[in-house]
């Protein structure tokens, strides 16, 4: 049989630009995360497009690393590109209302791009073909893989391109393709991107003390990337028995492994596996997942949908927010209105841990931020100042290097004196002074703010 998919290969065999040319007018394209946009049918596309030989495409992408061909502007211009996580590449032509955020649940993408949307191909960088003819999607299943089986599912036609990449992982779990639903592939062996680990600060570390004295033995954790995720990565190691179910396999998590931490016996769900739909850190992360039964990489359906997240015991979910104000309300993916970032399966883990048996939501952030006059400001303020990421009637756990508060179920004046608690020490009378001015709570109430923690 491997003899009969090596020639099923060599028939569906293209150049980068003779798949260009199969994009027609009016194509909506998914497009994976980092290593999964592949680099080169991607810039053969992109290049038709600027050459007005294709028109109206819709690009769906997702936190873009790999193809800065996308965002030129003669690209821009004649196409309609929709971000559902705004990256470097992507935040000046976000500023400039070139690209469109996308507003959804990440679990979500896959229906709502194809049936919302009408998006109707699906590229990915992919493994070598095995000798029963599937790819692995390797480093990035995430919504595109989902997107392609949902529309199966529904018997939609879709179109799927491969790019081929020898550097690719192969990843075990749900995320192959087979050789005949490929409707062409290219081959294209350049070197997978890496994200630097940024070493984490004096803040960082006071946050992740805190965060770590929730997370019990056993449990399964859900981290993000950055240098909090890092800090707290490093205060967990004197765990035992941890797990791993989360939207991102980062370096945390083979730290975590190599140091005896990790080793997912007491998941409920899924034991003795990582499970995740991203990989995103260096090649010896990489090299990490290539081939490991104890990690299996599910498409965003089958890994961020808050009951499955839910099937976890002791489900401890771990974000970043950029701001948070009295109420408990919280900004995750844009400074001021402008878009930043992106919520991705926030609100889904949140969700998920809040279903689990034992589990937990923790939402982190520094208490404060300096701009580039070099003047301090609270990231603690009376109402936000952007869109709301997590609803205070979800937010479970709220911490910063001053302390961690629980919130769900609070009252409006309990929220209050909870969240100054954990506020810059420097701003806690005037946020006092803002929730008796905006009748958050009586102005003869006396909340102490002397006892509060002052030092981190």
């Amino acid at each position: 049989m491997s003899q009969y998919y090596e020639e099923m290969y060599r028939e569906k065999f293209r150049t980068p630009e003779e798949i260009a040319t199969m994009f027609e007018d009016g194509d909506g394209v998914s497009c994976p995360t980092m290593n999964g946009l592949p680099r080169m049918i991607s810039k053969a596309l992109c290049d038709r497009i600027a050459a007005d030989k294709v028109k109206n495409i819709e690009f769906v992408s997702g936190l873009n690393l790999n193809a800065p061909h996308m965002i030129k502007q003669e690209v821009l211009d004649r196409s309609h590109y929709a971000s559902g996580y705004i990256g470097p590449l992507e935040r000046k032509a976000a500023a400039d209302n070139s690209i469109d955020p996308l507003v959804w649940r990440f679990f979500e993408n896959a229906r709502l791009m194809s049936d919302v949307r009408g998006t109707n191909v699906c590229w990915m960088t992919a493994s070598p073909m095995d000798e029963h003819g599937y790819f692995s999607c390797a480093l990035n299943c995430s919504h595109t893989y989902s997107l392609y089986r949902w529309r199966q599912q529904h018997g939609l036609p879709t179109k799927l391109f491969l790019e081929v990449n020898k550097n690719a992982p192969t990843c075990y779990g749900y995320n192959h393709f087979h050789i005949s639903e490929v409707t062409a592939l290219t081959e294209a062996n350049w070197d997978l991107i890496e994200l630097p680990q940024e070493e984490p600060s004096e803040i960082d570390t006071a946050i992740a003390t805190y965060v770590a004295q929730e997370v019990p033995d056993g449990a399964t954790i859900q981290l993000g990337i950055g240098s909090l995720p890092n800090a707290i990565g490093k205060l967990l190691s004197n765990k035992k028995d941890l797990g791993c179910h989360s939207e991102m396999i980062v370096q945390a998590y083979l730290d975590l492994f190599k140091c005896g931490a990790l080793n997912n016996s007491k998941k409920s769900y899924l034991p003795g596996r990582c499970v995740g739909t991203l990989v995103a850190g260096s090649k010896e992360l990489y090299k990490w997942v290539d081939r490991n039964p104890g990690i299996w990489i599910y498409g965003i359906n089958d890994c961020a949908d808050p009951n499955i997240i839910a099937l976890n015991d002791n489900f401890i979910a771990i974000n970043c927010v950029l701001e948070a104000d009295l109420a408990g309300q919280c900004v995750c993916d844009n400074i001021k209105y402008l878009q930043f970032s992106g919520t991705g399966g926030q609100a889904d883990f949140i969700q998920g841990s809040w279903q689990s048996k034992g589990g937990k939501a923790i939402l982190c952030l520094p208490s404060t931020y300096t701009d580039k006059q070099g003047k301090v400001h609270s990231k603690i303020v009376p109402t936000v100042t952007g869109w709301v990421g997590v609803a205070r009637n979800d937010v479970q756990y709220l911490c910063t290097e001053y302390g961690i508060v629980f919130l769900k179920g609070c009252t409006m004046r309990e929220r209050v004196a909870k969240i100054i608690s954990i506020a810059h020490p420097d701003f806690r009378e005037e946020l006092l002074y803002e929730a008796k001015r905006m009748n958050l709570i009586h102005s003869l109430s006396d909340v102490d703010l002397k006892s509060m923690h002052r030092t981190i």
